[in-house]
């Protein structure tokens, strides 16, 4: 299908947007033909120099590159809305094909979330988040500390500012990505909130479609003030993160199995099993499929965001090595600096 002049800037805005830091050609060309959009680096620049002219992009220097102007931004949010519902659903594709975890040898990469904090709050934050990992409120019990310097969004290749640490939590697209690896399809239907009581999951109280937002359903819901996860942890009862899927009901003895070796991992989210054909929490499934609801990964920012700890939230942050995250016991003991 050929573009129009319109349709390729705007991917060229899109593919600024998605790389969030100066960039040049050859950085947009990569982000584009991940997009299905082959341009040579020379049209692009042509394209650069007339979007500079109208204001959207701005030259940072030769060597930097473009950013995108608040004129560059506020022409992005005009875009198309259909197109921009499905970004969080291609986000998680995405990231689920480039995964490469293996199950059987418990190493390789994960999808990661970063949380950006203040360092003044290092030791604050650090202790909402392990009573919520110990009490099993987020994906697995695996957290990672990274302090100014270094990468914490491999996606945009964004380090860790002065002044701020980021904290990096397993990401519940990964359990996507584990069973894709294993010949299991699994689709994420919705992001929402779980209503707990006296510890045991009861009802959702609130759900997004994934295709039906532009941004992580659960980072909406912790700006939103809607979470309560440091009262799930202390009392039992509260309302956290969790998301619905679904998947092939001939594969449930599969995933029953896998569960069990993610627990050993480090790496269970998983909250419950639904019956084949049966709803899971009042949420039908199609003929042959079988719900699955798992943890949000970012209930431990939920956690900070209530005690009053001020933070910045991006899920679907990357790709990160299993090894480099420890159990949450170990956090002071494996503090990365950048290079």
């Amino acid at each position: 299908m050929k573009l129009t002049k319109t349709e390729v800037q705007r991917r060229i805005l899109k593919a600024l947007h998605r790389i969030d830091r100066p960039a040049g050609a050859t950085q947009v060309a990569t982000v584009l033909r991940g997009w299905g959009v082959d341009l040579s680096e020379r049209s692009i620049r042509l394209y650069l120099l007339q979007l500079d002219e109208e204001e959207f992009t701005q030259l940072q220097s030769r060597r930097s590159g473009r950013v995108l102007t608040a004129k560059g931004k506020a022409e992005l949010e005009k875009s198309d809305v259909i197109e921009r519902m499905a970004f969080i659903s291609g986000q998680i594709d995405e990231l689920n094909y480039r995964m490469g975890f293996s199950l059987r040898l418990g190493k390789g990469t994960l999808v990661v979330n970063t949380t950006l904090v203040s360092a003044k709050e290092e030791m604050a934050a650090l202790e909402i988040v392990r009573p919520v990992l110990a009490a099993r409120l987020g994906m697995g019990t695996r957290i990672l500390l990274l302090r100014a310097g270094a990468t914490y969004d491999t996606r945009r290749a964004a380090v860790v500012p002065r002044g701020q640490i980021a904290i990096v939590t397993v990401c519940s697209v990964t359990l996507n990505g584990i069973f894709l690896k294993e010949g299991i399809p699994v689709t994420s239907r919705f992001g929402g909130l779980m209503e707990f009581k006296n510890r045991t999951p009861m009802r959702f109280v609130e759900l997004l479609e994934y295709g039906g937002t532009t941004q992580d359903p659960l980072e909406l819901f912790i700006r939103a003030k809607m979470t309560s996860v440091r009262e799930c942890e202390r009392t039992g009862n509260g309302v956290a993160g969790a998301s619905f899927r679904e998947f092939p009901s001939v594969a449930l003895p599969e995933v029953l199995k896998i569960r069990e070796d993610l627990r050993l991992l480090g790496l269970d989210g998983i909250l419950s099993v639904g019956a084949p054909n049966q709803p899971l929490f009042g949420i039908p499934v199609g003929e042959g499929r079988t719900g699955l609801v798992v943890l949000g990964g970012l209930n431990p920012a939920a956690a900070m965001e209530e005690a009053g700890v001020a933070s910045e939230n991006r899920s679907l942050a990357g790709l990160m090595e299993y090894k480099q995250i420890p159990e949450y016991r170990h956090l002071n003991m494996c503090v990365r600096r950048g290079e």
